[in-house]
């Protein structure tokens, strides 16, 4: 007799600007989770937060354009829950259960589903739950608390300024280039995938890139531009976590962009292993993993860095829920060690659970 299948809820879509791009990566995710192991119960959630349920396959509407890509509108209203511990899906109109739920694999880039909101949620149901959990994902979103923390914990970041919605004197280009150098770059605080991000060098495209970055956030960070190359690395495990080879990204454009990370293969090159020198990559290595500690992740990261002309690191941003799509550098590095997309995405489940069986053990 053969073990029944686990039953996965697989989330994807959200109320994050980063919607479509949750789209193109479970569609990878959905095509390569091994079926004669798991039982997938797709669940798309629309922009407006409702949840949708699919059953176990979903075409999107404009699968073909990376930019148009949207859930279909059909899909049944359905709720999580684990009332008397019976975690499930259940319809949101009648209660009717829909499916069972074993583990939750949410692959949401941003807000709303990467920042510990859904990971509260896996945790109020005792569920599963893949990649990080609420602290480690709400710190990682937040790349102003992240950032501190890196650079009181003595790991190198870009020097940077905190800009909030609220403050009644706003730093000029003037004020602010004088501290951090002529060329800035904007960024939400929130967001990721490159995301209302600019480069600025005069008070003109300045300003452009504050107000475009607060249409995202409340709260934005002004950041030095670091001269080095884009490095990468990926992280994989709970108590013991484990680091890929070095990944370089070498963009044709001024920096990564969306199109460069989602659309097109060609606008970025993928160097895997990174041209780097084996003292550089062990070191990279490690400070990724002492990063992915640092900060309280577990299951899975990737760590973005710098490698300047001397040789020195600088920790630009962790992703907890990194893009996983078939041009996507987390499962490429791991697929250059030997861990097929299949396998990696069961092991993600296998340290989701592992973990899940730890904290039941646990007194109180």
């Amino acid at each position: 007799m053969t073990d029944p299948k686990i039953n996965v809820a697989v989330l994807f879509g959200g109320r994050s600007p980063e919607h479509h791009i949750s789209l193109l990566s479970a569609r990878s995710v959905i095509d390569n989770l091994d079926k004669q192991k798991y039982l997938c119960h797709l669940v798309g959630i629309d922009k407006s937060g409702i949840w949708r349920y699919y059953g176990d396959h979903i075409v999107f509407v404009n699968e073909g354009d990376p930019t148009k890509i949207q859930l279909p509108t059909t899909g049944s209203e359905v709720l999580l829950s684990a009332s008397g511990g019976d975690h499930g899906l259940y319809y949101k109109g009648t209660g009717t259960k829909v499916a069972a739920i074993d583990v939750v694999f949410p692959v949401l880039h941003g807000l709303h589903g990467e920042d510990g909101s859904v990971q509260g949620l896996a945790k109020m149901a005792q569920l599963p739950l893949v990649g990080c959990g609420i602290l480690g994902s709400a710190i990682c979103m937040d790349k102003d608390v992240a950032k501190r923390l890196l650079r009181d914990s003595g790991i190198a970041v870009a020097d940077f300024v905190t800009v909030r919605k609220g403050d009644q004197h706003k730093p000029t280009y003037a004020s602010v280039s004088a501290q951090l150098g002529s060329e800035l770059y904007i960024k939400p605080v929130n967001l990721g995938s490159s995301v209302g991000v600019s480069m600025v060098d005069n008070e003109q495209s300045y300003r452009e890139a504050m107000n475009l970055a607060f249409r995202y956030d409340r709260k934005v960070i002004v950041e030095e531009k670091i001269e080095g190359r884009e490095i990468e690395c990926a992280i994989l495990g709970n108590d013991a976590p484990q680091a890929s080879v070095i990944g370089e990204i070498r963009p044709t454009s001024e920096f990564y962009t969306f199109e460069s990370k989602y659309v097109d293969k060609d606008d970025a090159k993928l160097s895997i292993p990174a041209d780097i020198s084996a003292d550089a990559s062990e070191k990279a290595r490690e400070l990724a993993v002492r990063a992915f500690t640092l900060l309280e992740c577990r299951g899975f990261a990737r760590v973005d860095m710098f490698l300047t002309a001397d040789d020195q690191l600088v920790v630009n941003e962790i992703n907890t829920i990194p893009g996983f799509t078939s041009i996507s550098m987390y499962p490429k590095l791991w697929q250059y060690g030997g861990l097929a997309y299949a396998e990696l995405l069961s092991r993600l489940i296998d340290l989701a659970t592992e973990h899940q069986t730890q904290q039941n053990a646990l007194m109180g």
